[in-house]
C-alpha cells in the first residue's frame, strides 16, 4: 500500500479503480465524485455523481455503494482530466468532518492500493479527499484534503454544478483562495518553512492582485547550461534562482513542483524539483560539466541553441491546458529569424514564455518580444535579473508574473485555452 500525505501524489495505471471512503457513515456524510475538464469544472451537471445521479453519462464513474465508487479510467472522456472524490456532511449531522475518525479514501487498481488519509481539516463540512488526474498522458492520484466550511452547496458550486437551494445565510461578496500548501513543507525546519511561507504569500499576492489566484498551470523551468553561465553556477546564483522559483510552482502547478530542463545545444529533462528535495536537487543537477544523477551533461554541448528545447516543450503540451515556462538564460539567441517564426507559430499554443536574463549581457531578441508582430496573442515576456540577491521577493514575483494572468485571459478569449 502507498500512503499519501496531504498534497502528495503518485502515478497509477490506467484501468478499473475501486474507491472506498472510510469514516463516512451513511446518514451522516455523503460520498460523491465530479468529472472535471481542464478548467477544473464539470462540463455540465451530468458530470456530478452522487446518490440522486449514481453514474456519469458514459458510465466511467459510478457510486457503487453508500461509501464506494468505481472508476474506469479507460472510459473517461478525452476532455475530462480529473475525477475529484468528495464528501459532504448531511444537514442533520451537526459536527464537521474533523470529528470523523479515520476519514479518508483508499483507491485500488492493478494490484496497488493508494491510501489518502484526510489531513489538516478543522471546521469544514465538505471536502475533496483526493483526485485521480491525467498529467502528460499519465494518470496520477493526489491527496487533496481541502474543504469548505459551509458544506455541500459551496463544494458543488466550486466544481461548476448549479445549486437550486441557496443557503439562508448571505453570500460573501468576495472569496479569496488561500495560500496553497504542498507536500514536504511539514518536514522543513522552522526557518526554511518561514522563508518559503513568505515567498508563497508574495506569489499569492501578485496573483490575487491580477485576479488569477487559484489558477492551475503546468510550470516548467528551463535553465541555461552553456559555458558563458559558468560564473552564475560557481557563485551559486542559479541555485538561488531555482529556490525562489519553487514558490511559484507551489501556488500554480498541479503538483506544486517545478518541471526542469537543462539546455545548451540540446537539452536534458531532469527529475522534478519539489519542496522536499530542493537542496539535494540543486547540489546534484546545477552544473555545467560532468555526469550528474546519471545524466551526461557533455551530451547536450556547451553552446546555446534554443530551438530544440522550445520545440520539445511545444510538442508536449495538452491542448487547452495552460503552461508557464520560466526560461533563464544569459542571452545569445543567435537564430533570431527561426526563433521569431517559432514564437509567432507558438502564439496559438497554450504556452506563455517568461524569459529572464541572468547576468549582465546583451539579450538582443529577448528585449524585442513585446514588439513582435504576427502573433495570435502576446505569448512572452522578458526582464533582466542582473543580480537576484538585490531584488526583493515582492519585486521579483511582480516582474515574473505580471504578464502571465493577462495572457491567460487573452488566450481564453482567443479559444487557445479551455
Amino acid at each position: 500500500m502507498v500512503s499519501l500525505t496531504r498534497g502528495a501524489n503518485t502515478p497509477i495505471d490506467a484501468g478499473p479503480l475501486t474507491v472506498v471512503v472510510s469514516g463516512a457513515q451513511p446518514g451522516m456524510v455523503d460520498v460523491m465524485a465530479f468529472q472535471l475538464a481542464g478548467n477544473h469544472k464539470t462540463r455540465n451537471d451530468n458530470d456530478f455523481v452522487f446518490f440522486n445521479q449514481p453514474t456519469s453519462p458514459e458510465g466511467a464513474v459510478a457510486l457503487s455503494g453508500a461509501t464506494t465508487l468505481s472508476i474506469d479510467l479507460s472510459r473517461i472522456p478525452a476532455d475530462i482530466d480529473t475525477i475529484a472524490i468528495a464528501v459532504a456532511c448531511d444537514e442533520g449531522f451537526a459536527a464537521g468532518l474533523s470529528s470523523l475518525p479515520g476519514l479518508g479514501a483508499a483507491i485500488s487498481g492493478s494490484g496497488v492500493t493508494v491510501d489518502l488519509p484526510a489531513g489538516g481539516l478543522t471546521t469544514e463540512r465538505a471536502a475533496v479527499l483526493g483526485e485521480v488526474y491525467r498529467r502528460n498522458g499519465q494518470w496520477k492520484v493526489r491527496n487533496v484534503s481541502a474543504g469548505w466550511d459551509r458544506g455541500f452547496a459551496d463544494l458543488v458550486r466550486e466544481h461548476g454544478v448549479s445549486v437550486d437551494d441557496e443557503p439562508a445565510t448571505p453570500e460573501p461578496t468576495t472569496t479569496e483562495p488561500a495560500v496553497r500548501s504542498v507536500a514536504g513543507e511539514e518536514k522543513l525546519s522552522l526557518e526554511k518553512r518561514q522563508r518559503l511561507d513568505m515567498r508563497k504569500r508574495e506569489v499569492h499576492k501578485v496573483l490575487l492582485t491580477k485576479n488569477a489566484a487559484g489558477v492551475r498551470a503546468r510550470v516548467i523551468i528551463v535553465i541555461d547550461k552553456t559555458g558563458s553561465m559558468a560564473k552564475q553556477y560557481s557563485k551559486k546564483v542559479i541555485h538561488r534562482v531555482v529556490e525562489r522559483m519553487l514558490a511559484v510552482a507551489t501556488q500554480i502547478d498541479d503538483d506544486g513542483q517545478l518541471e526542469p530542463y537543462m539546455y545548451a545545444k540540446s537539452y536534458l529533462r531532469v527529475p522534478d524539483i519539489s519542496v522536499g528535495n530542493i537542496e539535494s536537487w540543486t547540489e546534484e543537477y546545477l552544473h555545467i560539466y560532468g555526469k550528474h544523477g546519471g545524466f551526461d551533461y557533455a551530451s547536450i554541448g556547451a553552446i546555446n541553441d534554443e530551438l530544440p528545447i522550445m520545440n520539445e516543450i511545444l510538442s508536449s503540451v495538452t491542448p487547452g491546458h495552460p503552461v508557464l515556462v520560466l526560461f533563464f538564460t544569459d542571452g545569445g539567441f543567435r537564430q533570431k529569424r527561426p526563433i521569431s517564426e517559432l514564437m509567432r507559430t507558438a502564439s496559438s499554443a497554450p504556452v506563455f514564455w517568461q524569459f529572464v536574463g541572468i547576468g549582465k549581457a546583451n539579450y538582443g531578441l529577448l528585449e524585442q518580444l513585446d514588439e513582435m508582430d504576427g502573433r495570435v496573442v502576446d505569448n512572452a515576456g522578458f526582464f533582466a535579473l542582473d543580480d537576484i540577491d538585490k531584488v526583493s521577493d515582492d519585486e521579483l514575483y511582480q516582474r515574473l508574473l505580471s504578464e502571465f494572468p493577462d495572457w491567460l485571459r487573452a488566450a481564453k478569449a482567443a479559444g487557445i485555452l479551455t
